[in-house]
């Protein structure tokens, strides 16, 4: 069967109180349209169109690697004159289905449940109860038990108002239909607005029949309209995917204080303490540890590794049994073999980091290959950039580097060499030498210290 997806995202988004549009917000770090694009696209659709208008070519021009066909509604008239903008992408087969670009968490399963339902003929449209159902059109059902008709809060009675089982929007149409029943559309309502849920009085009285579906919960279905409402769906999101995780065998010490703002894969065994924050692409292996209030964005981190509370990794990979933290910054680049440590207030960025290795504590280091068995005490800083350009600092297997040691790039420490504490290298140090470079100690004796005058 056919199908073709309308995402509705022309509205401004006034209650958001931003000069952003309003689909363009996160959710879990992605915008709200990226959600439900990602659910369509998910349905391999014959065609998707977006319906944009305010603030279009902002969202264009993030969203347009989607490719997506872009609709432009200039104005505002209703969410019916929206799909009547997107009309001529729309073939005479199969079905349509209709989505909106601030309802972001609707499941790909119920969207495949809808589609097959109006496959067979009917309109098929995504219901659900709400406890208040204030604002939202409500469907209204015949003698029969059968939907009649959507009517829309500002212009429902008030016995209209008590019914509970509330429109999301969404439905699935038979493309035979739409084309006939978008082209009957009236604004002759409070709004003066064309609106779509007028096509299902209009399904229900050709014969052609409403088939509803109730959402498994009513935060599939919610749209977000302000910032109150993104809030309790960024934790709504999060719930899921936490559950999720925990399902597949993740510890998560408090699900409630977890945050997944893109893809993890992991092995078994993997635990996560409070308050950490996934980001972009992230692997753990096996037996991984993470402590609390981590950040790791786009890393990989190997089997039976330890990240230690408040570090933040990115674009980094951790190998197996590395142990890094607490409180280390591993930026961009960084490259740690089996068994290498990072310590406490540790910066690294663009380093390969040899197995066993350690950098313990209080240093900077980038722009570094280091070999196996090095060991960085504190204090050590790289000095990779004159100002303009940057270099390479190599340190060979089984080098020790003392405390408060500045190495002045581009520069070289051999095979086993060892470099005395509070050194500033400036030149190549070779195999199994010891390197000295600081000003020799005078002692004056009999020195006083200065006194304030009074």
């Amino acid at each position: 069967m056919a199908l073709d997806i309308v995402i509705l995202a022309a509205g401004q988004g006034t209650r958001m109180v931003s000069d952003l549009p309003k689909v363009l917000h996160t959710l879990a770090g992605k915008p709200l349209l990226g959600h439900v694009i990602d659910a369509a696209a998910a349905l391999s659709p014959r065609s998707l169109s977006v319906v944009i208008g305010h603030g279009a070519e902002r969202v264009r021009e993030l969203m347009g690697a989607c490719g997506a066909n872009w609709v432009m509604q200039e104005r505002q008239l209703g969410t019916g004159h929206a799909v009547q903008q997107a009309l001529p992408a729309l073939g005479r087969d199969g079905v349509t289905l209709i989505l909106y670009g601030d309802v972001p968490l609707v499941r790909e399963s119920t969207l495949r449940e809808l589609v097959a339902m109006a496959g067979k003929g009917p309109l098929a449209l995504l219901t659900v109860e709400l406890a208040d159902p204030t604002g939202y059109g409500r469907v209204l059902r015949n003698q029969l038990g059968r939907v009649a008709a959507i009517v829309e809060h500002k212009d429902a009675t008030a016995e209209q108002r008590e019914v509970r089982e509330v429109n999301s929007g969404i439905m699935a149409v038979p493309n035979a239909h739409l084309h006939a029943w978008l082209a009957r559309l009236e604004n002759s309502n409070a709004q003066r607005e064309y609106y779509l849920t007028d096509i299902i009085a209009m399904a229900a009285q050709s014969g052609v029949g409403v088939e509803p579906l109730q959402a498994a919960d009513e935060h599939e279905v919610a749209g977000v309209n302000n910032r109150e409402q993104l809030a309790v769906l960024e934790r709504a999101f999060q719930q899921r995917r936490a559950r999720e995780l925990l399902l597949a065998g993740v510890t998560l010490r408090d699900p409630a204080r977890f945050d997944l703002r893109g893809r993890l894969r992991h092995g078994r065994d993997v635990s996560i303490d409070i308050n950490v924050i996934i980001e972009g692409e992230v692997e753990l292996g096996n037996g991984v540890s993470i402590g609390a209030n981590c950040v790791l964005r786009n890393a990989r981190v190997g089997d039976g590794a330890s990240i230690q509370p408040n570090s933040v990794i990115e674009d980094s990979d951790i190998g197996p049994g590395c142990s890094v933290g607490p409180f280390a910054r591993l930026r961009p680049g960084t490259r740690m073999a089996e068994g290498a440590k990072i310590g406490n207030f540790v910066e690294t960025k663009k380093a390969s980091i040899g197995a066993r290795s350690k950098i313990s504590h209080l240093s900077y280091v980038g722009d570094a290959l280091l070999g196996e068995d090095v060991n960085v005490g504190a204090g050590t800083i790289t000095c990779n950039y004159d100002g303009v350009n940057k270099f390479q600092t190599t340190i060979r297997d089984g080098a020790f580097i003392g405390s408060n040691t500045a190495l002045v790039a581009p520069v070289e420490v051999g095979r086993n060499a060892t470099v005395g504490a509070g050194s500033v290298v400036t030149s190549a140090v070779p195999d199994e030498a010891l390197a000295v470079a600081r000003g020799k100690q005078r002692n004056v004796e009999g020195w006083k210290r200065p006194q304030k005058k009074s």
